[in-house]
Parts: structure tokens; C-alpha cells; sequence
């Protein structure tokens, strides 16, 4: 595992559920790209309401018409990595929104055994 401790980059992903690519979750297909690109690591989080451009609300009020609800991918890593997987992502990406922000990584894996 590599070290990612210190200043890295946060890209930020939020697309509806709805999206698709060749008929399959376009989330799916997203986290797979960031992983055949070796990122650390991705995590996807399901909205339980929101609104976008559209200004529709999606909500979970009603959870079995719940439609579009927001997707959110998570990715931390260096900028270097970060900017040579952007261009892949951003062909894929239709509607929605990519974000970049600055992240301070504390710890990244499992700590090291303590000292004997």
C-alpha cells in the first residue's frame, strides 16, 4: 500500500442514479474506470434527496417512486493522479457535477501495530 499521508486532492462526484452506460449503473462503471486507474480508493454514497439543475426534487419520501435520487463518488489522492483520471472520467460523465477541493489525509489504511 502506498503512503498518502499530507496534502492530496479530493475530486467529488455527484450524478443521479438514473444516469446509465451501456444499460448499467454509470456509478458502477465510474468506480470501475477510478479503480483500472489505480486511485487510493473510491466510496459512493446514496443521496436521500436533492435537487439540480432541472430544480426538481428527488426525494425518498416515497421510497418505491423514489426516482434520480443523488449519487455521490468520493475519491482522495495525489493532484497528479487526480488530473490524469479527470479526462476519463469527464467523457463518461453527462449532466452533473465534478469538484475538486484540497484534503489533508490523516491517516490512510490501517495503522501500524503498536511497538512492543
Amino acid at each position: 500500500m502506498r503512503g498518502l499521508e499530507g496534502d492530496q486532492v479530493l475530486l467529488r462526484l455527484i450524478l443521479s442514479e438514473s444516469r446509465t452506460h451501456d444499460q448499467r449503473p454509470l456509478f458502477r462503471k465510474l468506480v470501475e474506470v477510478l479503480r483500472e486507474e489505480g486511485v487510493a480508493g473510491a466510496t459512493v454514497l446514496k443521496g436521500i434527496g436533492g435537487f439540480g439543475h432541472d430544480r426538481a426534487i428527488h426525494t425518498v419520501n416515497i421510497e418505491v417512486a423514489a426516482v434520480g435520487l443523488p449519487m455521490v463518488i468520493e475519491v482522495v489522492d495525489t493532484q497528479a493522479r487526480i488530473e490524469r483520471v479527470v479526462p476519463k472520467l469527464e467523457t463518461l460523465m453527462e449532466g452533473g457535477v465534478m469538484m475538486l477541493e484540497r484534503a489533508r489525509v490523516i491517516r490512510y489504511g490501517t495503522r501500524p501495530p503498536a511497538s512492543a
